[in-house]
């Protein structure tokens, strides 16, 4: 009878000191500075402050997010890295596939008109790569961004213009009118530029999809990480 209740003493204090350790433990961890991916302390997160800033971001599939989870789209990559900086961003896709430059003046109006709060704080424009699949002319490719950037001027929304660039095989005199005609257009309608927004991948084949034109969920992400500057510079201050 002794040696048992001693028996029991002795596991009811054991496990006293395990609960005793893991609650040490428990208490080491939460003190314990977060980690991040690459091995260094974690950087805290940086709070969302001040209005929300809404961005349309207006293409083609580039934007649309083709081949692609749609959380993987440059558009909602976009607005979650302006968040993590602090930006209270709302980033809206209005990329359509298949859509040339004609086919998004159809809609420019329509898009413009269903922000019925207030015009959006900034304008990202990126359309002309499926002008250049169908070899339609650049100076019709110019004349319906024109026609775009002249409305968004009309209405006070400033823009950032995605740059396109066309590949050699097209000849260089079709290569030189078609890549002038985003330069031109963001000097003649004071439009922020990018002037080739595909420059930080296009030339690694493995950030592109089987189709070799649609940027993969990796491209996407580099994509965002070499423009997310451009976009952030684009930005209007925030009137007090």
């Amino acid at each position: 009878m002794h040696k048992r209740s001693w028996s029991k003493i002795a596991v009811a204090g054991a496990a006293l000191l395990a609960l005793a350790a893991c609650s040490g433990e428990a208490e080491d961890a939460a003190k314990a500075p977060e980690v991040a991916e690459d091995g260094q302390p974690a950087l805290p997160a940086i709070p969302v402050m001040g209005p929300e800033r809404k961005i349309i971001a207006f293409g083609d599939s580039l934007f649309a997010g083709y081949g692609l989870d749609p959380r993987d789209s440059y558009p909602e990559k976009l607005e979650n890295a302006l968040r993590a900086k602090g930006i209270n961003a709302d980033v809206i896709n209005a990329g359509v596939s298949g859509d040339t430059t004609a086919a998004g003046l159809q809609r420019l109006e329509f898009t413009l008109a269903s922000q019925k709060d207030a015009p959006p704080a900034l304008f990202i424009l990126e359309l002309g790569g499926n002008d250049l699949l169908r070899g339609l002319s650049p100076d019709e490719t110019k004349e319906n961004l024109g026609k775009m950037l002249g409305t968004l001027r009309e209405q006070k929304v400033p823009v950032l213009l995605m740059g396109m660039r066309a590949p050699p095989n097209y000849g260089p005199e079709f290569q030189a009118k078609f890549d002038a005609i985003y330069r031109d257009l963001a000097k003649e309608y004071g439009a922020k530029l990018i002037p080739f927004w595909l420059e930080s991948i296009y030339r690694d084949p493995s950030l592109f999809q089987q189709d070799k034109i649609h940027p993969t969920a990796d491209g996407v992400e580099k994509l965002v990480a070499a423009t997310l500057g451009e976009v952030e510079g684009a930005l209007p201050p925030v009137e007090k």
